[in-house]
């Protein structure tokens, strides 16, 4: 079976579909961190030297958003930023 047969199988609950849609902001967030980490030609370790961390940090920063079981201060996005010559940007936007 295929991920994306897997995956609409699963989406075809409602209550899996609700809590997959409440995580969008989380996955936004998380393909544009490694969407300005990869257009930078960093690792996760070089991200990690210039945040003045250790790399274990850095994959537990991104993981992190993938799963949902932790929401990263929005000082710690801040640093990844500015590791890769980025800014943040946080909006709220009218439903």
């Amino acid at each position: 079976m295929t991920h994306e047969k897997l995956k609409k199988i699963a989406l075809s609950k409602p209550k899996v579909k609700a809590e997959y849609d409440a995580l969008e902001p989380e996955f936004i967030l998380l393909r544009e961190m490694l969407i300005a980490r990869k257009k930078a030609g960093l690792s996760q370790a070089e991200i990690a030297e210039r945040m003045g961390t250790k790399s274990p940090s850095v994959t537990r920063l991104e993981s992190s958003l993938s799963s949902g079981k932790h929401s990263p201060s929005i000082n710690t996005i801040k640093k990844y930023a500015e590791a890769l010559d980025c800014h943040l940007e946080i909006r709220l936007v009218q439903n």
